[in-house]
């Protein structure tokens, strides 16, 4: 089996760290301000914030998630993703209401950087299940329209495999049962802050 990609320790720094979560937090401010989606001006930022990367922000108020969007592949500068992200937790989570002004004092922002993607080979369930790492993979479930993915810190809620698996397949609107020789599966590691 191939080492799982990582992240190299200089994309995030401290520096860039800083950076990413300023942008999140005034993208939000933004968006909830202006109903509209920030711009970024990529060519400010160093190059390891320019680099084409996928990211997901997760919102969090007194502890209770209060949003969480993302992107699963690379399509645009991580600074700019991670705006766009930001902006769309707090605004575009089907499952929550648009985060109000009054709100955004108490709000936690936690950036999760992706790794590339690795495809996953197996032909059951069983096999599948053996090689996937709790607490360390997130993963990405496809089949046909269907698609879903976990991030690998969804692991501290659904510690048990078999449970993570099932509820991934809930997430792609598929029965927790289901199984099929076409079914994909993809996975990532994070880098979170």
């Amino acid at each position: 089996m191939a080492p799982t990609p990582s992240l190299s320790d200089d994309t995030v720094d401290d520096s860039n760290r800083q950076a990413l979560l300023r942008t999140a937090r005034a993208a939000i401010e933004h968006g909830v301000a202006t109903a509209a989606d920030m711009r970024v001006e990529v060519h400010a930022y160093n190059d390891a914030l320019r680099r084409t990367t996928a990211s997901f922000v997760t919102l969090r108020r007194n502890g209770e998630l209060r949003g969480c969007m993302g992107s699963s592949a690379p399509i645009r500068a991580l600074v700019a993703d991670v705006a766009h992200n930001s902006y769309s937790a707090a605004l575009r989570d089907p499952r929550f209401e648009p985060v109000r002004t009054a709100e955004l004092v108490d709000l936690a922002i936690q950036i999760s950087i992706l790794s590339p993607m690795e495809p996953i080979s197996f032909r059951s369930e069983e096999e599948l299940m053996a090689q996937l790492r709790p607490g360390v993979d997130g993963l990405l479930l496809q089949e046909g329209l269907h698609r879903g993915t976990f991030l690998p810190a969804v692991w501290d809620s659904i510690p048990e495999g078999t449970s993570f698996l099932r509820e991934l397949k809930r997430k792609a609107g598929l029965a927790a049962d289901y199984w099929s020789d076409s079914l994909e599966v993809s996975r990532y590691t994070t880098e979170s802050f």
